[in-house]
């Protein structure tokens, strides 16, 4: 498996700072591990409760959620169970990770106990 260092690498630049910022707001709500996978990175607390996909220049993040979100920034939304949806909102700057996504992002923590 690669490490999460190994993901970044020949991407643009400014993907790094967008994954940190991330993972700093997450930490935020409370301890948060980080799980490289093949092709992504979980974010866990007990459960994963985000993805990361890191791409040449920008992140797909992926969060879980127990109910349909109905924003622009959510390109693909998935149902997978009764009370489970998935949510891909694709991240291309600094700026992307603000209020709206750390609000989305709590409620993805919280229900990853």
């Amino acid at each position: 498996m690669p490490s999460v260092n190994e993901h970044f690498v020949g991407k643009a630049s400014e993907i790094q700072p967008i994954y940190d910022r991330l993972v700093a707001m997450a930490e935020k709500f409370g301890p948060i591990e980080q799980d490289p996978k093949k092709t992504s990175i979980h974010l866990n607390r007990g459960t994963a409760f985000a993805g990361v996909a890191v791409r040449r220049a920008h992140i797909v993040l992926t969060i879980k959620s127990d109910r349909p979100i109905k924003s622009p920034r959510v390109f693909k939304s998935e149902q997978t169970s009764a009370k489970r949806f998935h949510h891909e909102i694709k991240l291309s700057a600094i700026e992307d990770v603000d209020a709206e996504l750390q609000k989305w992002l709590k409620a993805a923590y919280d229900l990853s106990e």
